[in-house]
């Protein structure tokens, strides 16, 4: 099966995301959490126009890739989740870019920087 042309791929925007909770939260607990955010919000159709995917986690940050239409939408969604398995959580975004790179340039990285600066100060 052919790949499609780039020119009519659907545009993706990247979420550059943090858990703020108590404990660490795997990989499946947060996806379960995400997909039942998405679904009560926006329903079987809104969330599948998301097309939200995990690209890269690691306990507390990670990336998320969904549609340009839909960034807004699912930013909203992410806000709505208070607690991961029965434990209190926040899904705090960071930024939205428009390459995995630029996601965890900006965001990720920098987030990791000015967390040691406040540390040591």
């Amino acid at each position: 099966m052919k790949t499609l042309p780039s020119s009519l791929r659907e545009r993706k925007r990247y979420l550059a995301i943090e858990i703020i909770t108590e404990y660490d939260v795997s990989r499946e607990e947060l996806l379960r959490e995400i997909f039942a955010a998405i679904g009560s919000l926006l329903g079987d159709i809104g969330s599948s126009e998301c097309g939200l995917r995990l690209l890269d986690y690691d306990k507390q940050k990670g990336v998320l890739r969904c549609s340009h239409m839909m960034a807004e939408k699912s930013r909203a969604a992410l806000a709505t989740i208070t607690s991961i398995e029965g434990q209190r959580a926040i899904v705090h975004v960071l930024g939205i870019s428009g390459t995995v790179r630029g996601a965890t340039q900006k965001y990720i990285q920098c987030a990791a920087i000015s967390e040691t600066e406040h540390i040591n100060i």
